[in-house]
């Protein structure tokens, strides 16, 4: 290709950037138009839009976008100017004319072309000769750009050559090849492969800073036990100088202390250096990852490009006034996510225009104003994009449902007529279920709710559907914002880790043994009214049964729909963030699993699919095969627990730790504060200190510090456990002498048992 060519392909694809962008602008200014054709503001932004529209195209030469978009002004000018007023049969000219733009500027569409004449000749005849201008032919281009204030013949106003003239009011941007300047954005084209290769590897970065959190907390025992060291040669100096020693023994230990000084010194500053390393290696991969996750994320209003126009163009062939009002239009989800909600949020504002909207006469009888309204609502609520799709019309007639129902033979009619409405309304996502007795362009053929609920679920995610006969419908979407990460409950079982999507989750609890129970050979627990259905993970997934303690079962309650069961594991982990990484295609589906992902340690987990879980549950059920859990028994009796002081001032936090850590087999004390929790240690044995930092009276630091100058507790293992992550904070508290350093925003998992573990071990009775 030329050197000429690449220009004049780069000016193509400049133009068709501008037509998107412009025709945008135009589809919803003459909407707005549609409900008050003399809105000064947007019949502004129409008029400039297809001005600037008018000029890209002469700069590009292309004729026909220069012959519409001029014919387009000219009917805008007067509606302007106030010698004519803008009909329904302007509106959807002018409609037809914005498509007509769209396809003239796209690539490829030779049909544009043919249509032309009829589009030019319409508009001809519905502008008012008196004040408009002749009808336009194509205008020839001149070989050489006009010079600056030259006009054509047929045109009202100046031919702006360059620069392009701005636009009135921001255009999305969904694609790059835009103009820059001051005051813009410079956009840059990255392919979505390489998008995905840096969110991956700004994920595994992250990852990797995690690693040195075990190294840096080995080093801060041997940086204590160095210095225990150092203080049993002091008193053995001590013993050998009162016993009258060679001087060439204690010059030799002398120099031994020296030695363990300078090394002490190195350590120290060696520890801290990785410290500060870690923590801020850990916060710069935090930000490249939220960055990168960012660069993925699109407003939700790029999903609604051309809605409003189709719920509008549907209603008028239907002969029902419709409008679509958006809500939370830049709420931002994956764009991924967004190219899946295209085509169920399609459906459901056609099905909603079609079944939902009555026509005007049925609504002005039941007291509604005659356009019908459609509602559609974006928010984030827990981790999640949440939409509301609701109608102002009829709602669904219950009792032709019924009668539906039965004339199917779908479930006997006594059954039926007992039937909850929320029962009934499930009857519609079955597939091929249709409410209309005929087929029509629209709707009829069985192909409806239950293709929009398939979709959705393979987007991780879920709907629902309420009524309120004669008000109309509501449709509740809920799905992940992205599905490059999906926010887990990470459990252990058989040794292993898997990851429930939180989605899924309803609850997690910690069942005793005396509240299970056997209801026709299976195994049930009482929780909140009703009886759940209680399943082991490790027969689900094949996993050997691991060792549990205690005499309670850590359980998770997961939902599908109104599937609610819930599913015995061995630990918890916790709640984690984890990147997607799907499965190698060539191992197919794998059973009761949707993908994996790499936990901090650089670990593996795999991310359960919890749709499939629940079926291979019923499979166990129905085939009869489904295993108790059996308990063990609680550990070994007559051994001495060991024992923990929790000292933190507040309630809540000393309870639950003190709930977590008895649960698990420990013995534990505890402290309102500091000063309480120094008395108790004076006065009594622990294996473990377990403190806060902020304190009334004496806080974590004074503690912590009093605890390793004194000679009968400087070998306690302790732990600070606090809210705060700060760098200064954390320092503060490893300096002083802690082992461990534990920053946590809850305690609902087992991060904290885990710390124990490692400190002094699992519990011995």
């Amino acid at each position: 290709m030329t050197p000429e060519q690449m220009r004049d392909a780069s000016l193509l694809e400049l133009f068709s950037l501008e037509a998107e962008a412009q025709t945008q602008v135009l589809s919803a200014g003459l909407m707005a138009l549609e409900r008050n054709p003399t809105q000064a503001d947007q019949l502004e932004a129409c008029m400039r839009a297809a001005h600037s529209l008018k000029g890209a195209a002469r700069i590009v030469g292309v004729d026909a976008g220069v012959s519409v978009a001029h014919v387009m002004e000219d009917c805008l000018v007067a509606a302007q100017e106030g010698r004519l007023r803008l009909s329904a049969e302007h509106i959807d000219a002018l409609l037809q004319g914005t498509d007509l733009l769209m396809r003239i500027a796209t690539p490829g569409d030779a049909g544009a072309q043919a249509t032309l004449p009829v589009f030019l000749a319409q508009m001809a005849n519905l502008l008012d000769p008196g004040a408009a201008a002749v009808p336009p032919a194509p205008p020839a281009v001149p070989a050489q750009p006009e010079a600056p204030g030259q006009t054509a013949q047929d045109e009202p106003v100046p031919l702006p050559v360059e620069p392009l003239e701005p636009e009135p009011e921001p255009a999305p941007r969904r694609k790059a090849g835009k103009r820059t300047g001051e005051g813009t954005e410079r956009v840059l084209r990255v392919t979505a492969d390489r998008l995905n290769s840096l969110l991956d590897l700004s994920s595994k970065s992250l990852v990797e800073t995690q690693r040195l959190k075990p190294y840096l907390a080995t080093l801060q025992r041997l940086k204590r036990m160095h210095g225990q060291g150092m203080q049993a040669l002091d008193g053995l100096r001590m013993q050998l100088e009162d016993s009258g020693q060679s001087s060439e023994v204690l010059e030799a230990l002398a120099q031994t202390q020296r030695l363990l000084a300078e090394t002490q010194q190195i350590l120290q500053q060696q520890a801290g250096d990785l410290d500060e390393f870690g923590w801020q290696a850990s916060q710069r991969a935090q930000l490249l990852y939220d960055t990168a996750l960012a660069c993925r994320m699109r407003p939700f209003a790029d999903v609604l490009t051309g809605q409003s126009r189709m719920v509008r163009d549907l209603g008028r062939s239907l002969g029902k006034p419709v409008r679509l009002l958006v809500e939370g239009d830049k709420t931002q989800v994956d764009r991924d996510v967004l190219e899946k909600l295209e085509a169920p949020l399609t459906h459901l504002l056609r099905n909603a225009v079609d079944h939902g909207i009555e026509l005007p006469e049925r609504r002005l009888l039941a007291g509604k104003a005659e356009e019908g309204v459609i509602r559609l609502r974006a928010s984030h609520q827990a981790g999640m994009l949440s939409l509301e799709l609701i109608d102002d019309g009829a709602g669904i007639d219950l009792e032709r449902l019924r009668s539906s129902i039965v004339e199917r033979a779908l479930s006997p009619a006594d059954t039926v007529a007992r039937m909850s409405e929320e029962e009934l309304l499930t009857f519609l996502f079955l597939p091929g279920f249709s409410l209309r007795d005929k087929v029509t362009e629209v709707s009829g053929r069985g192909v409806g709710l239950d293709a929009v609920q398939h979709m959705i679920r393979e987007l991780r995610g879920s709907i629902e559907l309420t009524q309120l006969a004669g008000q109309g419908c509501r449709f509740h979407l809920q799905v992940p914002l992205t599905l490059s990460v999906v926010r887990s409950l990470v459990v252990e079982v058989g040794g292993e880790a898997y990851a429930f999507p939180l989605a899924h989750i309803e609850r997690t609890l910690e069942v005793s043994a005396e509240e299970i129970v056997q209801i026709e050979g299976r195994q049930h627990f009482w929780h909140e009214g009703r009886h759940i259905g209680l399943v082991a993970a490790s027969q689900l997934l094949n996993r050997p049964a691991g060792q549990t303690q205690g005499n309670s079962l850590r359980v998770v309650v997961i939902r599908e729909r109104e599937q609610l069961y819930g599913v015995a594991v061995e630990r918890l982990v916790g709640e984690r963030v984890l990147v997607v990484m799907p499965l190698d295609p060539r191992l197919g589906k794998v059973q009761d699993i949707s993908s994996g992902a790499l936990l901090d340690d650089g670990s593996v987990v795999l991310i359960i699919d919890v749709e499939d879980l629940l079926r291979s549950v019923e499979k166990l059920l129905s085939t009869g095969s489904l295993e108790r859990i059996e308990r063990g028994s609680s550990g070994a009796r007559g051994v001495a627990r060991q024992r923990i002081l929790v000292v933190d001032d507040s309630l809540t936090v000393r309870e639950l730790q003190r709930k977590l850590l008895g649960n698990r087999g420990y013995d534990v004390a505890v402290a309102v504060d500091g000063m309480d929790g120094w008395n108790a240690l004076r006065g009594e044995d622990f294996d473990l200190l377990i403190t806060d930092i902020d304190m009334p009276r004496m806080d974590g630091i004074e503690l912590v510090t009093l605890v390793r100058r004194d000679q009968r507790l400087q070998s306690l293992p302790v732990m600070v456990v606090s809210y705060k992550d700060r760098e200064e904070d954390r320092r503060r508290g490893l300096d002083a002498g802690a082992d461990y350093y534990l920053a946590k925003a809850s305690f609902h998992d087992d991060a904290l048992l885990d710390a124990v573990v490692e400190l002094i071990g699992g519990a011995q009775g």
